[in-house]
């Protein structure tokens, strides 16, 4: 009796196993972003640590890419599937090319730099004949750099530029000696100043019609997963209430401590710098206005041609947008 009780017990366990249903796999987004971490990907890692995606039942993979110009080509190939805190002066480039991507959201709605210079360099004027390290030489950093200097009557071309992609590359250039002002986002900036460098301006105060980063999307992966998009904005917009929730700055800086390996009070300066100047958009929403400030910037470059179509950068049916 007692091993036919045994043989029944087998039974129902190899029939309740074979009757469970399978665990069902996170939908996994490949997903490209600038250089290393930044205080731009803050929501991205919050998303991460506290399971925002997880809840959405997506997987995040994040890929780093050297420059903003090749991340839109990877995301341009398929090689990735989405690109996250993208500058969103290279997808409208590529997208007026005829690239088949499209933009999403916008996630940091005005540009978060600062101009950073040598100890002795004390005023934008005196960047005159020096030496600035840019994103790339049609990067949106040098059309910032270029406002910012104007009123202080440095022109384009009265100073020479260097180029790295990576907010975390100029920050060494800077503080190795190599050049002589960079543009760079927190937390780089004030690890800067706290090594006896001079912030010489903000761009905000220079660039407030310009959004900055994006949500970009390869739309030809996009016309089978446009569930998965809704689903990763709604993890991101609930990532930034999270961020500017003040009961959560501890957590959130440590986050960014671990990520970015910088020192706590230089992480602690940049929470407070986004979280007061509500850097981060926090709707999901693309600003029609501002989308379209930016595509002026780019046709006075000579970049766009005169009148383009903002509504061909969007994704239909995914971007949501406001006035």
């Amino acid at each position: 009796m007692r091993g036919l009780a045994l043989t029944l017990a087998r039974v129902v366990l190899v029939t309740t196993a074979m009757s469970a249903p399978a665990a069902h796999a996170a939908d996994t987004i490949t997903v490209g972003t600038v250089g290393s971490a930044s205080a731009n990907l803050w929501p991205v890692f919050i998303g991460l640590k506290m399971g925002f995606y997880a809840e959405q039942d997506l997987k995040v993979d994040l890929v780093y890419v050297q420059s903003s110009a090749q991340t839109i080509q990877q995301l341009t190939a398929g090689a990735l599937d989405i690109t996250m805190s993208t500058g969103l002066v290279d997808p409208i480039r590529a997208i007026d090319k005829g690239a088949p991507i499209a933009i999403v959201r916008i996630e940091t709605q005005a540009p978060p730099y600062a101009l950073v210079a040598k100890a002795d360099i004390r005023s934008l004027a005196e960047l005159k004949g020096k030496t600035i390290s840019l994103g790339g030489p049609k990067d949106i950093t040098k059309i910032y750099v270029e406002r910012m200097l104007a009123p202080s009557g440095v022109k384009p071309g009265e100073f020479d530029m260097v180029f790295a992609g990576a907010t975390s590359a100029r920050a060494s250039a800077l503080l190795s000696g190599a050049v002589d002002a960079a543009i760079l986002l927190p937390p780089f900036n004030f690890q800067a100043t706290a090594a006896g460098f001079n912030e010489l301006g903000r761009t905000v105060d220079y660039v407030k019609d310009l959004p900055f980063t994006g949500t970009v999307v390869n739309a030809t992966w996009a016309k089978d997963h446009g569930a998965i998009l809704q689903r990763l904005v709604v993890a991101h917009n609930k990532s930034v209430a999270w961020f500017e929730d003040e009961h959560n700055r501890a957590e959130a800086v440590q986050m960014m401590v671990v990520e970015s390996k910088l020192k706590p009070e230089e992480v602690e300066k940049s929470y407070d710098f986004y979280r007061d100047g509500h850097f981060f958009e926090p709707t999901g929403k693309v600003s029609r206005a501002k989308l379209q400030a930016l595509t002026t910037a780019l046709e006075d470059l000579g970049d766009l041609s005169k009148g383009t179509d903002i509504g061909r950068m969007l994704l239909a049916g995914v971007t949501q947008v406001s006035e």
